[in-house]
């Protein structure tokens, strides 16, 4: 059984004493009724303090970056069906229906940092902005407070990042739906990366190894873009992650990438375009599991995990997991195959308790 202990996050103290002042946002009109996609109803974006707007109602809140608990209160006077997303479309809460007359408390975390989104890219909004949309969002109240949760850390490449543009969704922007209050969800992905460049650019590794303490884990997905990385250097710069992820107090977790959607004529994804032998040979997702296996570290095969997955799904229907049909793209995914890969993903951190069963929602 795996032990998870306590973390006290870097200056913890300063977090403590702002936590109760930094910001406790919300409260509701007093009807609680919310607009109707067709402008019926009050309008409820001006009736909680932050928000705008009824479909959807967008919230935006002046805070420092650090990691904010969310609690919403859902439904209204009329049916709706409301999913809410934070910052750079990281989707925090899957489709919630509430019927006529029916609120649901639901509670999420959310890591806000600057950039919001991709650590290289354009630096986005300052402070906290959450979006309830959906088909007929029904926002309620709003609470946000400061917190020091742990955090699950990303580091990878544009199949994990927070995609700034539709139809682009990473799976790393889709796992934190799937995450109870408590955790929060620091995706520090980043597109066209490699092992070496991740390790080499100040705003990427640098950057997010001092802010890994003790309890948080860290996911490390590469290969996409090591296409001329020997598997000395591919082990190399992965080791050096894992290292680096122990020393301050995190637990590394390998995981192999994503398969490419590239098909052969009978239907099977075996070759090495789809599984990720590069260009001189190196068979990276096998580099991991033997890497893995020599460090003590868990694995997640995502490889052989979405191989799985889109071999069931057959030449046709996995176009709608990548981009084939919008940019013929065979290897980035739209927001239902961001959504699928990142289920695989909860699977394992389920199955190999390598998070508390109490962090799922």
């Amino acid at each position: 059984m795996r032990a998870f202990p306590i973390r006290w996050p870097r200056a913890l103290s300063t977090m403590v004493t702002a936590a109760v002042a930094v910001v406790t946002i919300l409260v509701l009109s007093p009807s609680g009724i919310s607009a109707a996609p067709d402008g019926t109803g009050d309008d409820l974006g001006a009736t909680v303090a932050g928000c705008t707007g009824t479909a959807p109602i967008v919230c935006h809140f002046d805070v420092a970056p650090g990691n904010y608990d969310v609690t919403a209160v859902l439904g209204g006077s009329t049916a709706g069906s409301t999913i809410v997303t934070a910052e750079a479309r990281r989707t925090m809460l899957g489709v919630t229906a509430t019927g006529a007359g029916e609120q649901v408390t639901k509670r999420f975390s959310v890591n806000v940092r600057n950039p919001e989104g991709q650590p290289t890219g354009a630096t986005g909004s300052p402070g906290l902005d959450l979006s309830f949309g959906g088909t007929a969002p029904r926002l309620s109240s709003l609470t946000v407070t400061a917190s020091a949760p742990q955090r699950l850390f990303l580091a990878g490449d544009s199949t994990v990042c927070d995609q700034s543009t539709r139809p682009y969704t990473g799976w790393g922007q889709e796992i934190p739906q799937f995450f109870n209050q408590g955790l929060s969800v620091a995706n520090y992905a980043d597109s066209g990366e490699s092992s070496g460049s991740f390790l080499a650019d100040s705003r990427l590794f640098p950057t997010m190894r001092p802010l890994i303490g003790e309890g948080d884990v860290v996911l490390i997905q590469f290969g996409h873009n090591d296409k001329q990385t020997s598997a000395a250097s591919f082990r190399a710069n992965l080791t050096s992650m894992i290292n680096s992820v122990r020393a301050e107090g995190g637990t590394p977790v390998l995981v192999t990438p994503i398969v490419r959607r590239w098909f052969n004529s009978d239907g099977t994804l075996n070759n090495g375009t789809a599984l990720h032998v590069n260009g001189v040979g190196v068979d990276l997702p096998a580099q991991m599991r033997g890497l893995a296996q020599q460090q003590g570290v868990d694995l997640i095969d995502l490889t052989a995990l979405s191989k799985r997955l889109v071999e069931q799904m057959g030449p046709e229907g996995s176009k709608a997991l990548f981009l084939t049909n919008e940019a013929s793209d065979n290897t980035h995914t739209s927001e239902r195959g961001a959504t699928e890969f990142a289920r695989l993903v909860l699977g394992e951190l389920r199955a190999q308790q390598i998070l508390p069963a109490t962090q799922f929602r």
